[in-house]
């Protein structure tokens, strides 16, 4: 007869735990997890920074070149924004250092990895401030930055849970330079604003015209009637820190203070 004191217990069987059947207890760990832990931080309003995972300052880009790298004449335009994505991520936090009641802050929120996620995170560090990363374990390992405060640094599984956090207490979103990562939370932050899914007010500021207005031709979506004029309106275009800053946070006065 086996000794019961051998025999795992249900929420301690790492093979049941891992396996097909539990894959809803996986989930909703993730969903309840990251709650319990902000709120411990007193954490319930972010500005959420999206972006590249691949981009570095323009130091390093020039480092590279010398170094013999092939670099893309338009890589400049997206380090000069990681550059920026600093800079406005600190600004953002010493304005929200100021609001006198700590619950009604707004903490910077990145996706915890390289590239832009690092530059939110890193500036506000330097704007001494907590930030947040939301980071996704994938095949090639993406280690969360070491700017991410501590006891706030999240590793997903799930992307579409990861997703629901970045939203939850989003209170304005920025979306820098990035690829398919990018674009994917991008446009599905569009589509919950514009689907009315998400119903509290979200400023969104996708930053760096020469960037956007190039790869995304929201104006063709409108001449061909698949978004409406009242659409374009979720989000503004800008390409300036100052800006962006005044924008943003004029907005979150008026709307959350």
């Amino acid at each position: 007869m086996a000794n019961t004191n051998e025999i795992p217990r249900a929420y301690d069987n790492h093979e049941f735990l891992h396996g097909q059947s539990a894959r809803p207890l996986r989930v909703l760990a993730e969903f309840i997890e990251p709650e319990e832990r902000l709120a411990k931080h007193g954490i319930s309003n972010t500005i959420v920074f999206f972006g590249s995972a691949a981009s570095v300052d323009t130091q390093t880009l020039q480092k590279q070149t010398l170094d013999g790298a092939v670099v893309l004449e338009k890589a400049m335009t997206v380090s000069k924004a990681h550059e920026d994505c600093v800079e406005l991520a600190r600004r953002l936090t010493v304005w929200s250092q100021q609001i006198e009641d700590p619950a009604r802050r707004f903490h910077v929120c990145s996706g915890g990895g390289p590239g832009m996620m690092e530059a939110a995170n890193r500036g506000a560090e330097l704007g001494g401030g907590k930030s947040i990363g939301f980071n996704i374990t994938l095949p090639l390992e993406q280690p969360i930055n070491p700017w991410v405060s501590s006891g706030l640094g999240f590793n997903f599984h799930y992307f579409f849970v990861r997703k629901f956090w970045f939203l939850y207490y989003a209170k304005a979103l920025i979306g820098f330079p990035g690829g398919f990562g990018t674009m994917d939370e991008v446009f599905e932050v569009l589509t919950l604003l514009q689907t009315k899914k998400i119903k509290k007010p979200v400023p969104v500021v996708l930053f760096n015209q020469e960037f956007w207005n190039e790869v995304v031709n929201f104006k063709a979506l409108q001449e061909y009637g698949v978004v409406r004029s009242v659409d374009l309106e979720l989000f503004r275009i800008l390409d300036d820190v100052e800006e962006a800053f005044e924008y943003i946070t004029g907005s979150l006065e008026k709307l959350y203070l």
